[in-house]
């Protein structure tokens, strides 16, 4: 790979590949395309050099649409082009191992979305190629970059509710809840895993480690509630319905609820779910100590749900709005109660990245945080399967 110019600020330009490109690829490239309007201080600007994706016509079109220097049918030819020095992959599952690994081992960075692979084996051979190849990584959890779950977790860490005793995450949506819901390749073990567990449960796991610390053991029920979908009749992107298909079967789970045990002897309970009719992506956590209680909805962002003091019984909650101390929200608005957006969060993923190429040192999350979400999703999988508790190993 060949380095280009430094801008007129000092800052070194970073060439970006993206690989896949349905909604998750177009939020990456917006993530891009605003980081620096955000965090101007960042010490690398991203240029977008290539943009790969399989059906005909749509890298072509991401290229006119982003401002992509070109565009590529095959993924492979991202990594031989000496422009590109970081990758985003935002491919299907199954495809994230052997595009993962091969990005690290080409020498590239590396940011590339939940839940790495389809099980924690996928995830520990991408973080293997990625530190062998002393590469920097970035991992799509970026529910952990809204500020009030940063301000949640400085609360509980600095002891404003007491010791943790006991929390809810839950992940509800209802993007498959209609049965015409095309079968694509979320529903399918082999390309989609395990389901709901790889898809919303990843980012409930990931919350939870982050704000209340490692998983011990788990016991979890999983469900198929729609059996069957119609098989799509063309190319798709995220989750649309089908009109004509034939009918095929569903292979992974729609559901699961789970009971944790945390390393601190907190307990938790945790439930996520694609066919949840009325829930548009309901996703937050309700987290309970000896001295108060935090609450948040991804919903109403900026808001957190605060109760502490000294009264336990009757303890009021009041709604604190996320200012511009709490977080990154001094990076987008000037004062509280001034709401940011899921595609933010993106934002704040990309500085975390680049970041972390610039720096030369992990910035936010990295591959070590999905390998620690896939063991877990492994071990509910297991319980899942015999109804018995399960103990998520360190790894």
């Amino acid at each position: 790979m060949t380095g280009a110019a430094a801008g007129s600020d000092g800052a070194r330009p970073v060439g970006i590949g993206v690989i896949g490109f349905g909604w998750m690829g177009n939020v990456h490239a917006r993530a891009y395309a605003r980081v620096r309007h955000h965090f101007p201080d960042l010490g690398v600007v991203p240029e977008l050099v290539l943009v790969a994706d399989d059906v005909p016509g749509r890298a072509a079109a991401a290229a006119t649409q982003f401002g992509f220097a070109g565009a590529v049918q095959d993924w492979r030819d991202v990594l031989t082009d000496p422009r590109v020095h970081a990758v985003s992959v935002t491919a299907p599952n199954w495809l994230h191992r052997e595009i993962g690994t091969a990005v690290a081992e080409s020498g590239r960075h590396l940011w590339i979305e939940k839940p790495v692979g389809l099980s924690a084996e996928d995830a520990r051979a991408v973080a293997a190629a990625v530190r062998a190849a002393g590469v920097q990584s970035a991992v799509g959890f970026n529910y952990r970059n809204a500020p009030a779950v940063a301000l949640a977790r400085q609360l509980i860490a600095s002891g404003d509710i007491g010791r943790v005793t006991h929390a809810r995450f839950h992940f509800l949506s209802d993007y498959a809840a209609s049965p015409a819901g095309a079968l694509t390749w979320r529903y399918d073990r082999a390309r989609g895993g395990n389901g709901v567990l790889g898809d919303l449960a990843s980012l409930a796991v990931d919350l939870v480690r982050y704000m209340l610390g490692d998983i011990a053991s788990v016991v979890a029920d999983t469900a198929v509630f729609l059996p069957e979908r119609p098989r799509a009749t063309g190319p798709t992107a995220g989750h649309v319905q089908a009109a004509g298909g034939a009918p095929g079967r569903v292979e992974n789970e729609d559901y699961v609820a789970a009971l944790l045990r945390l390393a601190s002897g907190a307990r938790a309970v945790l439930e996520a779910s694609r066919v949840t009719v009325g829930e548009q992506n309901t996703y937050g956590f309700d987290v309970h100590g000896t001295a108060g209680r935090l609450i948040w909805d991804f919903r109403r962002m900026g808001e957190l749900g605060v109760a502490r003091g000294s009264a336990a019984q009757d303890q009021p909650v009041s709604t604190v709005y996320v200012g511009p101390g709490d977080g990154d929200l001094g990076a987008f608005q000037p004062g509280a109660g001034m709401a940011m957006g899921y595609d933010d969060l993106k934002v704040i993923e990309a500085r975390d990245f680049l970041r972390s190429i610039a720096e030369g040192r992990s910035s936010g999350t990295e591959l070590a945080d999905a390998v620690r979400a896939a063991v877990t999703l492994d071990a509910l999988a297991a319980s899942a399967a015999d109804g018995s508790w399960v103990d998520v190993p360190a790894d």
